[in-house]
């Protein structure tokens, strides 16, 4: 891999890991469309890292707080009832699934997953779900002629049953396409959650998630052709633009509708087929590089 190669894909993973597009379906569209080598799960799993100490970054008083009331929840019985130390409990069970699963199919996750045809459809299909969880999240904001808003559950109705389901939601993102933000931020909407609300736990369920999965994957780092330098470099370039974009993405859901991520999804979901489908594109292109 090439530094030029790196810095481009260190500037995707940046600019869609907390958007709910997949960033490592672009990662790996964007090495097919250019022609390069397919950089891989552990070249993703690694840049990350850059990605989620932006979070850690961007949302350090919250997770300092949920680390210090859950640690001494550990010991002082009188704080197990504290939001906080809650919180901490539940980003551990969230953290399950996708921990089970990931080390469960990691052939499938290095290999079929990353074909273009999956790719296309969970981009296509995740889009629909995104899309209705949108519109009936918009419904119950804005209620209608006849009836009131209905007021949406925030973290603080959060409990086991829920943190599971946005856990399990979370794991779906081990397949390229499905987006871990999207499928989480989709899952809180469709249990009713607030835009902010599902958007935050979504991105802190994902601090254990990445970062275990990142530290796991070092060991692949520097094999075939991605060499250690060009992968630390994509690292920090994604990790700059990813502070840049969340802290843009947090203030954008407060207000706006995610229809605009959906068309999106969705056209570039059918335009993949269209190039699979016409020979354009090999639905294995870069795979066979080392």
């Amino acid at each position: 891999m090439s530094w030029f190669e790196s810095f481009i894909l260190g500037l995707v993973q940046g600019l869609t890991e907390f958007l709910p597009i997949s960033s490592s379906a672009h990662l790996r569209l964007t090495a097919a469309f250019a022609g390069w080598h397919d950089p891989g799960a552990a070249f993703t799993a690694i840049t990350q890292i850059g990605t989620e100490a932006a979070v850690l970054i961007y949302f350090r008083k919250d997770i300092a707080r949920i680390l210090s009331a859950w640690s001494r929840s550990l010991v002082n019985k009188e704080m197990r009832g504290d939001h906080d130390a809650r919180m901490g409990w539940l980003v551990i069970v969230g953290s399950i699934p996708i921990g089970v699963l990931g080390i469960t199919l990691k052939d499938q996750i290095e290999g079929p997953f990353r074909d273009l045809r999956l790719i296309a459809t969970t981009l296509i299909v995740m889009g629909v779900v995104l899309g209705i969880a949108d519109r009936l999240t918009a419904r119950d904001e804005s209620g209608g002629r006849h009836r009131a808003g209905k007021e949406r559950k925030t973290l603080k109705d959060l409990g086991v049953r829920d943190g599971l389901i946005y856990g399990f939601c979370q794991a779906m993102a081990l397949v390229p396409g499905v987006s871990r933000s999207g499928a989480t931020i989709s899952g809180g909407l469709l249990m009713g959650y607030t835009r902010e609300s599902a958007a935050r736990y979504s991105f802190l369920l994902a601090v254990p998630a990445v970062l275990a999965s990142g530290a796991y994957e070092l060991k692949d780092a520097g094999e075939g052709h991605v060499s250690w330098g060009p992968t630390l470099f994509a690292t920090a370039i994604a990790f700059g633009v990813g502070y840049a974009v969340i802290a843009w993405f947090m203030k954008f859901i407060t207000t706006k509708s995610f229809m605009p991520f959906v068309i999106y999804r969705i056209l570039l979901g059918i335009a993949l087929f269209v190039l699979v489908g016409t020979d354009t594109l090999s639905p294995h292109a870069g795979e066979s590089a080392g």
